[in-house]
C-alpha cells in the first residue's frame, strides 16, 4: 500500500494489492457486484445505496449511495462505472461527493492458488489548500483505516494467500 502526491496538481494518489485464495469467478462475482461494497465498508460509515446496483455492473452504470465519512457527516457520493473488462477490471469515477477528483481502478488477475487484486485511486481533496492541510491527519489515514477494514474483511470472507 503507498499514498503518493503529485506536488503540482495536488492529485494524491492511493495503491493497495492483496492476493486471495479464491477462483477468478469467485473474485469476480464478489468485487463487481455493487451490492457487496457495503459489505468491506466499515459499519460506522453508515454505507447505504440508494440506487443503481440493481443490475450486474457494466459501463455507464450510475450508483447513488450515502455514506457518513467522518466526524458523523453525511455526504451523497454518485458513481459511474465507466470502464468493465469482465475478469481483468473496472474503473469508478466520482460524479458528486466529497472528493474533487476521484478515479478508482480495480485490477484483478490470477495467480498460483489465487488472485491477486489491485486497487489504485487517484483523488484531490476539495477546498483549496485547506484540504491539502488536513489531507495528512484527516483525508490519508480514513483512506488507510478504510482499505486496512476492506484487507480484513476480505480475508475473514475468502482467507488469505501468502
Amino acid at each position: 500500500m503507498y499514498f503518493y502526491q503529485n506536488y503540482y496538481s495536488m492529485i494524491y494518489t492511493k495503491s493497495s494489492t492483496q492476493r486471495l485464495p479464491i477462483s477468478m469467478d469467485v473474485a469476480w462475482e464478489f468485487l463487481s457486484n455493487p451490492r457487496n461494497l457495503k459489505t468491506i465498508t466499515p459499519d460506522y460509515m453508515s454505507f447505504n445505496i440508494i440506487s443503481g446496483a440493481d443490475r450486474k455492473m457494466y459501463a455507464g452504470q450510475i450508483i447513488q449511495y450515502i455514506v457518513t465519512p467522518v466526524l458523523g457527516i453525511k455526504a451523497k457520493w454518485v458513481s459511474e462505472i465507466t470502464q468493465v473488462v469482465e475478469k481483468e477490471y473496472f474503473i469508478d469515477e466520482q460524479r458528486f461527493g466529497p472528493y474533487a477528483f476521484w478515479h478508482h481502478k480495480h485490477f484483478i488477475k490470477e495467480i498460483e492458488g489465487g488472485v491477486e487484486m489491485e486497487d489504485i485511486i487517484d483523488y484531490k481533496v476539495p477546498m483549496g489548500i485547506l484540504g491539502q492541510m488536513v489531507h495528512p491527519f484527516l483525508v490519508q489515514p480514513k483512506l488507510e483505516e478504510i482499505f486496512e477494514y476492506r484487507r480484513k474483511k476480505l480475508i475473514e470472507l475468502f482467507g488469505e494467500l501468502k
